[in-house]
């Protein structure tokens, strides 16, 4: 009969790792979550891009160019088509959108 082994790891050792894991996991409920488009958005119209990102790849409609125009808190935004002549001039209450020839969206910027 062989004499019972000790275990490799003491039972304070057990207790440590549990309380760390437990004061982790506490702790992650004090992450705060990622700012809402709601309030991302500018309430005096000034466009703010970062938060009409999601429309990256999307086909336009009429329906997703409001959706990025109230994300992004301008108050236009204008639809910009491959060839298509425009202004240069920089409007910051406006967002653009960037198609390619499928009409998707390749970006969405201020201006």
């Amino acid at each position: 009969m062989t004499p019972p082994t000790e275990h490799p790891y003491p039972l304070s050792m057990h207790r440590f790792l549990l309380s760390s894991l437990f004061a982790a996991a506490l702790l992650a409920g004090c992450v705060q979550p990622p700012q809402s488009s709601a309030q991302a958005s500018t309430p005096d119209g000034t466009c703010n891009a970062q938060p009409a990102q999601f429309a990256l790849g999307y086909t336009s409609t009429e329906a997703l160019a409001d959706e990025v125009r109230r994300r992004s808190g301008a108050k236009a935004v204008r639809v910009l088509r491959p060839g298509q002549v425009t202004t240069m001039e920089f409007s910051a209450e406006r967002v653009n959108l960037v198609l390619d020839e499928g009409s998707r969206v390749t970006a969405v910027r201020c201006g």
